[in-house]
C-alpha cells in the first residue's frame, strides 16, 4: 500500500475518533458515543480507566478543585460519584467544554439535527423556535468560535430518589458573529472581524445509576 494512502487512512481514523468523542459529549449512544462528556468520568474505554477514589479522611480533589469543600455543590457531586464510581468532575468539564462549542456553533448555523441527541425536548424546542424565526425573516448567521475564556461549575444537585444529577456550568466564550440577509448577503448585525464575548449558563442532567454515560443539556440561561 502506498505511504500516502496509509497516511490518509491514519488521519481519517483520527478524525472519526474526535468526531465521535464530541458526539458522546451529551447525547445518543450510537456506536462509540459512550465517552467524552458522558460519564464525564468515563473515557473511550471505561474498562481500562482507573476509578477515582477518595483517601479515607481526606478531601476529594476531583471535587474540591472545582467547588468549595463542604458546600452543597460538593455534597451533590460526592453523591453522584458514590452512585457512579466512574464519574469524574474533571472529565465532565472537559466534555462540557467540547459540548459548548459543538452545540453553540450548530445553533448559530441552524444545524439542529446534528445536536438533537444532546438536547432535552424543551431546549430543542427553544432553539428550533429561534431558528424558524430566522428563516421566516430571511436571515442567516455566520459565526466562528474563537475560544473559551471561562468554565466554572455554579451549581450541582443530586436527587436521591431518581438518582438524577444536574450540573450547571457557566461558560464565557469568544466568537465572531454576523447576521446577514440570506438572499443578498447584506449585513444586518455584527461584524465578522470583531471578536465578541458571550456568557452562557447551561445545565446538564444524567441518571447517575444508568448504564448510559451520556449527559443532556436540559436548561440554558445567561
Amino acid at each position: 500500500m502506498e505511504p500516502a494512502v496509509i497516511q490518509l487512512l491514519i488521519l481519517a481514523g483520527i478524525a472519526v475518533f474526535l468526531i465521535l468523542r464530541l458526539r458522546a459529549v451529551l447525547g445518543s449512544r450510537d456506536g462509540y458515543e459512550q465517552n467524552t462528556l458522558p460519564r464525564q468520568g468515563n473515557g473511550p474505554d471505561a474498562t481500562t480507566k482507573p476509578r477515582f477514589e477518595v483517601i479515607e479522611g481526606g478531601p476529594d480533589t476531583d471535587i474540591t478543585d472545582h467547588v468549595p469543600e463542604g458546600s452543597e455543590m460538593a455534597k451533590a457531586l460526592a453523591e453522584m460519584k458514590a452512585t457512579d464510581p466512574d464519574f469524574s468532575v474533571d472529565e465532565f468539564l472537559q466534555g462540557a467544554r467540547g459540548a459548548y462549542e459543538m452545540i453553540l456553533m450548530a445553533f448559530e448555523s441552524s444545524d439542529l439535527d446534528s445536536i438533537l441527541p444532546f438536547l432535552s425536548r424543551d431546549v430543542f424546542n427553544s432553539f428550533d423556535e429561534v431558528v424558524q424565526l430566522r428563516e421566516r425573516e430571511g436571515l442567516k448567521v455566520e459565526a466562528t468560535f474563537v475560544g473559551l475564556r471561562e468554565l466554572n461549575i455554579v451549581d450541582a444537585v443530586f436527587n436521591e430518589d431518581t438518582k438524577e444529577g444536574e450540573i450547571t456550568v457557566k461558560f464565557v466564550g469568544e466568537l465572531t458573529s454576523v447576521v446577514r440577509k440570506a438572499d443578498s448577503g447584506e449585513v444586518v448585525e455584527g461584524d465578522p472581524n470583531v471578536i465578541k464575548r458571550q456568557k452562557d449558563v447551561w445545565t446538564f442532567a444524567r441518571d447517575m445509576s444508568s448504564d448510559s454515560p451520556n449527559w443532556k443539556l436540559v436548561a440554558t440561561g445567561e
